[in-house]
Formats: structure tokens, C-alpha cells, sequence
């Protein structure tokens, strides 16, 4: 099995997940499963990669399903700091293109404070 480290931190909206190691056929289910507890509905996910050495096809498939989701329930997924080898998966499968993605976790969080600064207020 290869190695991946998951930790999550609350956000001022949304969370924060970090991961470090490699994202494959052998721990994309738990990494799922890890998503899937912490991440908040309608609510932004920032997803940073920035330890991510690896990522084969199933993980590619994971980030395509989470960022679904995430639109079906009217929120973003945002991930940064993509290293080479996931970002020339990423790029060769033409994904890097459908992901908003952010060379830091800190402009993905300006971006989505400035998302939720644009959105209609809701009527009194």
C-alpha cells in the first residue's frame, strides 16, 4: 500500500484538506471515505497537493468525482499547489483545464472569499 497522509482544518468557510504521499489504486478508498467525512455540503473545499508525489488514473477519477459533487451541491472545489507528475496527469488528460486550480492555498482562499463576496444577497 502506498502512503497517504490526510489532514483537515476548518476553514472560515469551507475546509481545508492537506495530503502528502501518493494518491492510488490502493488508498482511493480510504482517501474517499476521508473526503467524504470531512468535507462540509455546500460549503468550499480547498484541496492541497503540495506533498503529493504521485497520482494514478483512480485518483484522477477521485478529484473529477469530488469536484461534481461539489458543483451539485453549489459550492467549489479548489485545488493547489499541484506538483509535476500529478500536474502532467492533470494536464496530458486535459482535467487541469476543468479544475480551478491555484498555485497556493493561500490564493485559493482569496479566490473563494471573493466568490462569496459576489454572490446575491439573500431578501430580508
Amino acid at each position: 500500500m502506498s502512503y497517504l497522509s490526510m489532514d483537515s482544518q476548518r476553514l472560515i468557510i469551507g475546509v481545508l484538506i492537506t495530503l502528502t504521499g501518493e494518491i492510488d489504486s490502493t488508498n482511493v478508498d480510504e482517501l474517499e471515505d476521508y473526503l467524504g467525512s470531512r468535507r462540509i455540503p455546500g460549503e468550499p473545499l480547498v484541496l492541497d497537493l503540495g506533498g503529493v508525489t504521485f497520482m494514478d488514473g483512480r485518483g484522477l477519477r477521485l478529484l473529477l468525482s469530488l469536484d461534481a459533487t461539489q458543483r451539485e451541491q453549489g459550492a467549489a472545489l479548489h485545488v493547489t499547489s499541484v506538483r509535476r507528475l500529478p500536474a502532467r496527469l492533470l494536464r496530458v488528460t486535459g482535467v487541469w483545464r476543468a479544475l480551478s486550480i491555484h498555485a497556493s492555498v493561500e490564493e485559493a482562499i482569496v479566490r473563494m472569499l471573493d466568490d462569496q463576496a459576489t454572490l446575491p444577497s439573500e431578501p430580508a
